[in-house]
C-alpha cells in the first residue's frame, strides 16, 4: 500500500497552494485545496487517514462537490485516504475554461495521475464515474505500475450512433430535470453550464466521426483488479458497454444493480459504498 502524505507535507501543500476550507462531520473532516499540475491549478478535496489512497474521478461537468458527497462522507476513513478532484475547466479547477480537444480524456488521465504524484501518493486506486470512468480506464492502461485497483461505472470505451442520439438528447440543459440541473447551475451559472454541455456533446461526438473508439485499444493493457458496476436502468449507457469492458479487461468483474440508473453511487450510495469497500479491501 502507498505511504500516505505526512501531516507536515500535506499542511505545507495546503498553505502554499491551497485556499483550505474544512467541513467537519463528527471526528472526520474534508479538506479543500488547490495544487499546480501541468500548468493549471487543480482543486481537490481530501479526507480519511487510511493507508490505501483512492482517487474519485467525476463525470461530465462534474466535480468533487457535485458528484461524490456520499463517498466523501461515508467511505471508511480508517482504511482509506480519499481524494476527489475537479478536472481542468470543471468545478473549482477554473480557469482554464473547459475545452474538448481530440485527446481530452488522455489529458485528464495525465492530470489525474500527476495530481496524485504531486500529493506524493506512490500508488493508488481509482473510482471513476461516467467520463471519469473513461479517464480511469485510460490511466490504468497507461500507468499500470501506479494503479492499485480500479472501479468504473457508467463508463464506455467507444461511441456508437446509438450513443450519439442519447447525448444529443441531453445537449439542451433546460430540458434536464431540476434536481440534476440545480447543483450544476449553482456551481457554474447557467451560461457556462449550458455552453460547456453543448461543447461536451460535440467533443464526445468526435469519436463517432472517426472509428467510434475512445479507449478500446487500451483495455488489454489494464492489469490491475477491476470492478465494473452498471445500473440496469442507466438511460445514458446501454448495457453492451459494461459487458464489453468486462469481456476486454482481464479478470474484471461485473456487478449489475438492477434498479440503478446513471447516478447509482448517489441513489444507492450505501450498497455502492459497501461493494466498493469490500472490493478495495480484498487482498
Amino acid at each position: 500500500h502507498p505511504a500516505v502524505l505526512g501531516a507536515e507535507g500535506s499542511r505545507r501543500h495546503r498553505i502554499i497552494l491551497g485556499t483550505p476550507g474544512t467541513a467537519s462531520s463528527g471526528n472526520t473532516s474534508v479538506t479543500s485545496a488547490k495544487i499546480q499540475v501541468n500548468g493549471v491549478h487543480l482543486h481537490y478535496q481530501q479526507t480519511g487517514q487510511g493507508d490505501h489512497a483512492v482517487l474519485l474521478l467525476p463525470g461530465m461537468l462534474g466535480c468533487s462537490q457535485t458528484d461524490f458527497g456520499p463517498q466523501l462522507k461515508s467511505l471508511n476513513k480508517q482504511l482509506f485516504t480519499i481524494i476527489a478532484w475537479d478536472p481542468r475547466g470543471y468545478g473549482r479547477s477554473i480557469p482554464p475554461p473547459r475545452d474538448f480537444p481530440p485527446d481530452f480524456f488522455e489529458r485528464d488521465a495525465k492530470d489525474a495521475v500527476d495530481l496524485m504524484q504531486a500529493l506524493t501518493f506512490k500508488k493508488f486506486s481509482m473510482l471513476g464515474w461516467s467520463d471519469g470512468g473513461i479517464t480511469a480506464l485510460i490511466a490504468a492502461a497507461k500507468y499500470p505500475s501506479l494503479i492499485h485497483k480500479l472501479v468504473v461505472w457508467g463508463a464506455n470505451s467507444s461511441v456508437t450512433k446509438e450513443d450519439i442520439k442519447l447525448y444529443n438528447a441531453i445537449r439542451d440543459v433546460s430540458k434536464w430535470s431540476e434536481k440534476v440541473r440545480k447543483p450544476m447551475e449553482e456551481m457554474y451559472g447557467h451560461e457556462y453550464f449550458a455552453r460547456t454541455c453543448e461543447a461536451w456533446v460535440d467533443g464526445i461526438s468526435q469519436f463517432a466521426e472517426k472509428s467510434g473508439n475512445i479507449c478500446e485499444h487500451l483495455l488489454p493493457y489494464i492489469v490491475c483488479p477491476t470492478l465494473i458496476i452498471h445500473g440496469g436502468k442507466d438511460p445514458l449507457v446501454p448495457q453492451f458497454h459494461p459487458e464489453y469492458l468486462h469481456k476486454s479487461i482481464q479478470g474484471a468483474r461485473l456487478l449489475v444493480i438492477p434498479e440503478g440508473k446513471h447516478n447509482l453511487h448517489l441513489r444507492f450510495a450505501e450498497e455502492f459504498n459497501t461493494e466498493v469497500e469490500k472490493f478495495l479491501a480484498e487482498a
